[in-house]
């Protein structure tokens, strides 16, 4: 079999898998959204051991990392290596309104889910107001 090789499209190759490109980025891609009383953040992590898997967070700065290894066979022949590798990193700032001592995580289909309850402080609250005439009435904050 006769293969042509281009140095530059082997350093096209090397640049998207260090930098990513458009359609595949190195990082994890992640959408977060509010549901109620709960933040939601799922992020991709395809073909990651659950196990490697390892969440941190401190000063409400959450720190995900994960690996996802090369398969360790002597009877393996690597014909084409396109999937990223390797420990992936991302820092997610979590805001004062969220309560980080009770996140819940949860991994199915490639997918890790946090779900980050409101903090009680930061929810809406009603206020008595007392005047002289005795006349009561509610204030929403």
């Amino acid at each position: 079999m006769l293969i042509r090789t281009d140095p530059f499209r082997e350093l096209d190759r090397m640049a998207s898998q260090v930098f990513g490109t458009v359609a595949r980025p190195t990082g994890m891609p992640m959408d977060a959204w509010r549901e109620g009383d709960h933040f939601i953040v799922e992020f991709d992590l395809p073909a990651v051991d659950p196990e490697s898997v390892d969440l941190d967070v401190e000063r409400n700065v959450l720190t995900v990392r994960a690996e996802r290894r090369l398969q360790a066979d002597d009877n393996i022949e690597l014909i084409a290596a396109e999937r990223p590798r390797g420990v992936f990193s991302r820092q997610v700032i979590l805001g004062d309104a969220l309560d980080t001592d009770k996140i819940e995580a949860s991994y199915q289909a490639g997918v890790l889910r946090l779900t980050i309850p409101i903090a009680e402080k930061a929810k809406p609250r009603k206020i008595m107001i007392q005047s002289d005439a005795q006349n009561r009435q509610a204030i929403s904050v």
